[in-house]
C-alpha cells in the first residue's frame, strides 16, 4: 500500500503537471476530489479506507494547484506531492502496524492502543498532524503554497474552498484517525509495538515530516521554478492554527455524531453490493418466467408429436396403412426431380 500510494497517484499528478498546467477545469476537478475524499473519510469506519479516501483528498489539492497554473501553484503541487509521499507512508505504516498487531481495522473495534503501542501512537499522530498541515510539519510548507497561489491569483472562491477543506482534513485524518484508533474508549487490546524493522521505518518518516517542516529549503531547491515564498509568517501560521483549532473544537462537539458503528459505507461498491444483486434478481425473475414458458411450449410440442406418431401408427394411419405402387412411384419421381433441380441449378 505504501508503494502504491507513493507511485501510482503521483505518476498521474506528474503527467498533469507536465501536460496540462493552467487548465481551469482541473481546479474544479481538484476541489471535487478534495471534498469527495473528506465526506467519505468522515463516514468511514475502516481505518485503511479512511487513509485511502484521504489520498483522494490530498491529490485533489495537487490537481487544484496544477489547474491554477501559476509558478507558485505548480511549485506547491510538486512540493505537496513529495510531502504527501512522506506523511502518507507514515500513516499507512502506523495503520499497518495496528492491523498486524491486532488483526482489526475497524475504528469501532479499536481504541486505547496508546497504552501498549506508544511509539506507533506518536508516529501516527505526527503523520496526522502533517497531513493536516500543522506548522512545523512537511504538510504545512507545501499545502500553504497552493492556497497562497489562489490568493495571489485573486481566486477568492477557490481559496475559500481550500481553507474549508484544510479544516475538513484535520477532522477526518488529523483527529479522527488517531483518536478512534489510539485513544477514545479502551478496547481492552494490549498489543506491543511492532518489530524493530517496522519501528525504524516509522521513525525515519516521522523525522522527515518534522525535518522538512522546520527546514523546507532542500525541498524548495528541487521545485520546477525559483521559490520566493516564506511559509512561516505570522499571517500564515495564525490563519492555519485558527483553522485547526476550530476544526478540532468542532470534532469534539460533534463527537457523538462522528462515532462509527460497525457498518459499511457504500461508494462505487454500491454497484456490486446493491445495484448488481438487484439487477441479478430482475434478470433471474425474467429468466425464470422465460424458462417456464419455454418448458411449457417444449412439453406441449413433444406431447403433440407423440400424439401425432401414436395416431398415425394406427392401422389406418400414415405409417401403418398400405400405399399403392403407383403412388410410391410418383413420390420417388418427385424426390428424384427435386434432387436433380437442386444439384444442377
Amino acid at each position: 500500500t505504501v508503494f502504491l500510494s507513493a507511485f501510482t497517484t503521483k505518476t498521474a499528478v506528474y503527467v498533469l503537471l507536465r501536460g496540462f498546467p493552467g487548465s481551469e477545469i482541473l481546479i474544479w476537478i481538484g476541489i471535487f476530489m478534495i471534498f469527495y475524499g473528506i465526506v467519505y473519510a468522515l463516514l468511514e469506519n475502516d481505518m485503511r479506507r479512511i487513509l485511502a479516501y484521504s489520498i483522494v483528498n490530498q491529490v485533489g489539492f495537487m490537481v487544484t494547484g496544477i489547474g491554477i497554473g501559476t509558478e507558485m501553484a505548480l511549485n506547491g503541487a510538486a512540493a505537496h506531492a513529495f510531502s504527501h509521499i512522506i506523511y502518507k507512508a507514515l500513516l499507512l505504516m502506523s495503520a499497518g502496524a495496528v492491523l498486524a498487531a491486532t488483526g482489526r481495522r475497524k475504528c469501532s473495534e479499536l481504541g486505547g492502543l496508546f497504552h501498549s503501542m506508544p511509539l506507533t501512537t506518536i508516529c501516527g499522530t505526527i503523520g496526522a498532524l502533517a497531513i493536516s498541515s500543522f506548522p512545523l510539519t512537511s504538510g504545512f510548507i507545501s499545502k500553504s503554497m497552493v492556497t497562497q497561489a489562489a490568493i495571489d491569483g485573486h481566486l477568492q472562491v477557490v481559496w475559500l474552498f481550500l481553507a474549508a477543506a484544510s479544516a475538513g482534513v484535520f477532522l477526518h485524518a488529523g483527529i479522527k484517525f488517531p483518536w478512534f484508533v489510539f485513544f477514545q474508549k479502551d478496547s481492552g487490546l494490549r498489543p506491543p509495538d511492532p518489530p524493530a524493522s517496522m519501528r525504524w521505518g516509522m521513525i525515519v518518516f516521522a523525522f522527515l515530516c518534522i525535518a522538512l517542516g522546520i527546514w523546507p529549503d532542500p525541498l524548495y531547491a528541487l521545485l520546477p521554478y525559483p521559490v520566493d515564498y516564506v511559509p512561516y509568517t505570522a499571517a500564515h501560521v495564525i490563519t492555519q492554527l485558527q483553522l485547526l483549532l476550530f476544526s478540532g473544537l468542532a470534532f469534539f462537539v460533534m463527537l457523538d455524531y462522528l462515532k462509527r458503528t460497525p457498518t459499511i459505507t457504500l461508494d462505487t461498491d454500491w454497484l456490486w453490493r446493491v445495484a448488481g444483486p438487484a439487477v441479478a434478481r430482475v434478470f433471474a425473475a425474467a429468466l425464470g418466467k422465460l424458462r417456464t414458458a419455454l418448458s411449457g411450449e417444449i412439453d406441449h410440442g413433444f406431447q403433440s408429436l407423440a400424439l401425432f406418431i401414436s395416431r398415425h401408427r394406427q392401422p389406418d394411419g400414415l405409417l401403418m396403412r398400405s400405399w399403392p405402387t403407383g403412388s410410391m412411384a410418383w413420390w420417388v419421381m418427385v424426390l428424384l426431380l427435386t434432387y436433380l433441380l437442386l444439384y444442377y441449378v
